[in-house]
């Protein structure tokens, strides 16, 4: 069973035959709501909005600990995130779906590891290749299936929000070598690997970020609702089959 993790404008999954919804605690605290059962294309699937079901947990209050334990007490085989991002890349037009292969860390302040307390070990783990290359071939593979455009890679800056990022900013985060810039691909990625769960995205380019494009003198919020909802869509289609796929 799969899991898909929903980010700004996926809170439901609205092709979901929801069967039941499950309300559960974890040493962490409460995840950012119930975990929601059901069935895509005859397969099992559990579903987690990120940000809850109204939307209402800013990025850095995630609580991204609880979320990924809650989901490895169901013993799901992997978990796709799903996330809309800013274009950096020239590639990266809003409308664009990409499949990041590598992120680089710009949160701070964050609870980042399962691996502390007086009681735990030391623990390190690789994160060489932060997410899961044969969860990625499947999403790509999925896409192709159904005649989704992709991106097949992409650098994903994780950077700390709430706020979106100034235009020196994204000329360094340019610098640096990334392509798209999100609020919460960290530390979701890393909690994933140290529960060894598979662990991919789906980025929605939602807007060129700042300095770039229409976006050279400022973003037009009230823009990207609409490119989501249009590039949703294409999501979940990707989504339905991947799981038929599975």
């Amino acid at each position: 069973m799969l899991a898909i993790i929903g980010g700004s404008g996926l809170t439901q999954l609205s092709n979901l035959d929801v069967t039941h919804r499950l309300a559960v605690r974890t040493p962490y605290g409460e995840p950012s709501g119930a975990l929601t059962f059901g069935r895509i294309a005859g397969e099992d699937l559990v579903f987690l909005a990120r940000h809850g079901y109204g939307h209402t947990i800013p990025p850095h209050e995630v609580n991204y600990r609880a979320n990924i334990w809650a989901l490895k007490q169901q013993k799901v085989e992997g978990v796709v995130s799903v996330a809309s991002v800013g274009g950096i890349r020239a590639d990266m037009r809003p409308g664009a779906i990409a499949v990041p292969h590598q992120i680089i860390d710009y949160t701070w302040g964050r609870k980042n590891t399962f691996f502390e307390g007086g009681e735990q070990p030391v623990t390190h783990i690789d994160f060489t290749e932060p997410y899961s290359a044969p969860l990625r071939r499947r999403i790509i593979e999925a896409a192709r299936a159904c005649g989704e455009a992709l991106v097949e890679d992409a650098i994903y800056a994780a950077s700390q929000g709430p706020r979106l990022e100034t235009a020196a900013e994204i000329d360094r985060l340019e610098r640096d070598g990334v392509d798209i810039v999100g609020m919460t691909g960290m530390p979701e990625a890393a909690l994933a690997r140290e529960a060894d769960l598979d662990y991919a995205a789906i980025a929605v380019v939602a807007n060129y970020a700042a300095g770039r494009a229409d976006s050279l003198h400022g973003i037009r919020l009230e823009a990207i609702e609409q490119v989501l909802q249009q590039s949703l869509a294409r999501v979940r289609r990707i989504i339905e089959k991947l799981v038929s796929r599975a």
